[in-house]
């Protein structure tokens, strides 16, 4: 046996097991955490493996591995079914015939049989695929599976590498077997290790497998790390509640497909960003919407209504991928011209009211829709019986305008997911809630596509919508239960008795016809307030007072410039903190600069070029510090970056007293405007995709 790493562990007390247990299951689900160059993780199925005498895994592994939903059947394994893994399991307790098995001087403890006095120990088992990052899956190569062995009494967990034989059945590699361990030294001292039992066969392709010296210190110094730092998370695991193996295999399908959308990307929004966080939404609806025909015994694709729907880009995969349905927004974005007729979007502007239903629509989509999201489940609930949504709230808002915090030991972020979802369940909504894999702090979804009331108390329900907008408005609200996913018992009975109760008799009709007078739609021309329209007269002028402020402060600070041979000392002023430079600006210029967003702070940051502000202190920035481009900048951005090299006079040159700190043939901006380039206007191309 041999032994990669330890790692030692102070805790006070019983809480490092659970937070070993919290930190192992992080390595489960996301080896990428530990590693961003690592692939990602798909748990396949996993349960309980209680061994009866002898070690035989009892009949209820079938039930755990056998038919079903999930399983090995699931992700390209469709060969290994209940007894091909119940032969796996005696190969793993050592209880196969000779020749068959390694033999249990190779496997690592408590994989050899148990002895001790008649203690029978329950395992848990888990089957997971590794699965390649940002790559295309190819159906030629297998996916590399691995059986994981947990054994909460005496503190392992074990994985176990599988391979298929010429048969195509799975059994366990002999190459890359290892276990972590904790054990309990003395008092509040605790260790975390790594073995291996054939660490001179470890095979590592830095994608599955990281070297055992990486195994050994870094990963060892994580475990040991999320150990102590664990906590419950409030949020529910990614993707729970799909197949986490094909949305990787979807996603990956649908990101080649799309990906020239970033190369003609028209708006100024990140097209990185924007492109892949719509494809992985996509992926995800594709795959809710598959499992739910599944469920529902459907053959017809879903229709869908996306309100807020913005660059229409999610809009236009789902059409391109045989979903009808249209995208509504109040203001056009320059990139729909270049969907073509397939993707169907409209400009208009949507106040929640009976003209805004969508009877003959199956799912509302609510994707980051602002003043919108607490009024899709509304929409929904009063579309149809059938009508379903899908939300990924981001800006918090109520019903009537900006959501005003009232509980302060959540986040803001899970208050509001909270409020949105108790929207849905006294809507009659049975509300989930998933966390999607997207570049975005808020990636939390919830989801409605199953009602908790039968048709006949559509009214009743109705009522209880009308009653509750008014609560919001009025500030009386009907508390909610955060656990998503509550059967409509524990909640929405009670607050539907509660609403019944407090209506008026004589209010039987659905609310007017608009239902919040008083709702503000988004704007349809958006008003551009981060400082990049005032006078340019004006923004010099501000520029010119701070940067002389951090250059005459007192305790000025001097730094060498050696470029070329020569020593010179160049004048970056002193720091000042926003407070202290705002101090000395008149009113007239603060008062200019508050009706901003972001105001003074937002200016100083929009001129890159003089400051540099960290922290909430502001600095002069010395430009022989910054970092070279180089090729960690992404393709788009380093074209962009040599096409802008020198269309803009150096503010130092110019301004400092000093001059600039860089010599010309290294400032990419122009010293004299005999440096000058014309700027180049980057042309796209119209594609129809």
């Amino acid at each position: 046996m041999g032994l990669v790493g330890t790692a030692a562990v102070r805790d006070g007390g019983a809480a490092l097991p659970h937070g070993f247990w919290a930190a192992v299951r992080v390595w489960l689900e996301k080896p990428q955490v530990a590693n961003r160059r690592l692939c990602g993780a798909a748990i396949e199925a996993e349960g309980p493996v209680p061994l009866e005498e002898g070690g035989e895994a009892s009949p209820h592994l079938a039930a755990v591995w056998g038919g079903g939903s999930g399983g090995m059947q699931e992700g390209g394994a469709a060969s290994a079914g209940a007894p091909e893994l119940g032969r796996l399991w005696r190969e793993v307790c050592g209880q196969l015939p000779a020749g068959h098995g390694h033999g249990h001087g190779h496997l690592p403890p408590p994989l050899t049989p148990w002895a001790g006095p008649g203690r029978r120990p329950e395992l848990r088992a888990v089957l997971r695929t590794l699965l390649p990052r940002g790559r295309p899956v190819d159906p030629a190569v297998p996916p590399t599976k691995e059986l994981v062995v947990q054994d909460v009494y005496n503190g392992t967990v074990t994985f176990l590498p599988l391979e298929e034989n010429s048969e195509g059945k799975h059994q366990i590699k002999k190459r890359n077997i290892y276990q972590i361990q904790l054990k309990h030294m003395k008092e509040e001292e605790w260790s975390v290790s790594i073995v291996t039992p054939f660490p001179e066969d470890w095979f590592s392709d830095g994608i599955a497998y990281p070297k055992l010296a990486w195994l050994g210190n870094e990963l060892l110094s994580k475990l040991a790390k999320w150990s102590v730092e664990q906590k419950p998370s409030e949020f529910k695991s990614t993707l729970s509640l799909i197949s986490v193996a094909k949305y990787n295999k979807v996603y990956q399908e649908l990101k080649e497909k799309y990906k020239e959308m970033v190369k003609v990307w028209p708006e100024v929004t990140d097209p990185e960003k924007f492109v892949y966080e719509d494809v992985a939404i996509a992926t995800y609806l594709l795959i809710l919407w598959e499992e739910e025909r599944k469920e529902k015994g459907l053959t017809k694709k879903q229709s869908f209504v996306d309100l807020g729907c913005g660059n229409g880009l999610l809009v236009h995969i789902l059409n391109n991928e045989g979903h009808s349905g249209r995208g509504i927004d109040v203001r056009r974005r320059k990139i729909w011209d270049m969907y073509g007729p397939g993707t169907h979007l409209e400009e208009s502007t949507i106040v929640p009211g009976d003209s805004h239903l969508f009877p003959d629509t199956d799912w509302l989509i609510g994707n980051h829709s602002d003043e919108l999201t607490p009024w899709i489940p509304v929409i929904a609930a009063r579309s149809s019986y059938s009508c379903c949504y899908f939300v990924l709230p981001c800006c918090f808002f109520d019903f009537h305008g900006k959501y005003s915090r009232r509980q302060s030991k959540k986040t803001q972020y899970r208050e509001y997911l909270d409020f949105v979802a108790q929207v849905g369940f006294v809507c009659g909504f049975h509300v989930e809630e998933d966390c999607l894999r997207i570049p975005s702090t808020k990636r939390v979804s919830l989801i409605g596509k199953n009602r908790t009331y039968p048709p006949t108390e559509h009214a009743l329900i109705d009522k209880q919508i009308t009653q509750y907008i008014d609560n919001r408005q009025t500030c009386t609200v009907v508390t909610c239960d955060r656990r998503v996913g509550l059967s409509h018992k524990d909640h929405s009975d009670g607050v539907r008795k509660e609403a019944a109760s407090e209506l008026p008799e004589n209010e039987t009709e659905i609310a007017a016809t608009i239902w919040m007078p008083g709702f503000q739609p988004r704007e349809k021309v958006e008003q551009i307030r981060n400082c990049a329209s005032l006078p340019r007269d004006f923004v010099d002028d501000v520029v010119l007072n701070v940067a002389n402020l951090l250059l005459n402060a007192p305790s000025q600070k001097s730094c060498s410039n050696t470029y070329g041979g020569n020593t010179n000392a160049w004048n970056q002023g002193e720091s000042l903190s926003l407070k202290e430079v705002a101090e000395h600006l008149n009113k007239e210029t603060l008062k200019r600069l508050k009706s901003e967003y972001g105001g003074l702070q937002t200016l100083l940051k929009n001129n890159h070029q003089v400051f540099e502000v960290l922290n909430g202190r502001v600095h002069i920035r010395d430009w022989r510090k910054e970092k070279p481009s180089g090729k960690t900048k992404p393709e788009v951005k380093r074209r962009l970056s040599a096409e802008a090299f020198k269309t803009r006079l150096c503010w130092f040159f110019i301004h400092h007293p000093d001059g600039c700190s860089l010599p010309s043939e290294s400032c990419p901006y122009a010293h004299g405007t005999e440096e000058l380039r014309q700027s180049q206007i980057i042309k796209k191309k119209k594609h129809i995709l």
